[in-house]
């Protein structure tokens, strides 16, 4: 038989806070995402509405969004909550 999760010294059950870091941690891997993402299409976009022969517009705004994508991560990482 299972022994029941003992709580935590703020009184909430053991799982309650590693589901909370579950949770943090993936949103903040889908707002890597969404950045990325984002600067990408935007770029290519451009790239078509220019008609550019090389994707200029795309490398370079898909950098910019990993650099943001890295920046708000270590921010949310070092705030703490």
């Amino acid at each position: 038989m299972p022994t029941p999760p003992v709580p935590e010294p703020d009184g909430k059950p053991a799982g309650s806070s590693r589901v909370r870091s579950f949770a943090k941690y993936s949103g903040i891997a889908f707002q890597m995402l969404a950045i990325i993402g984002f600067f990408t299409w935007l770029g290519m976009w451009l790239d078509e509405r220019y008609q550019s022969k090389n994707p200029w517009f795309t490398v370079g705004l898909m950098l910019v969004g990993v650099f943001l994508a890295m920046f708000q991560i270590i921010r949310s990482l070092t705030r703490g909550t």
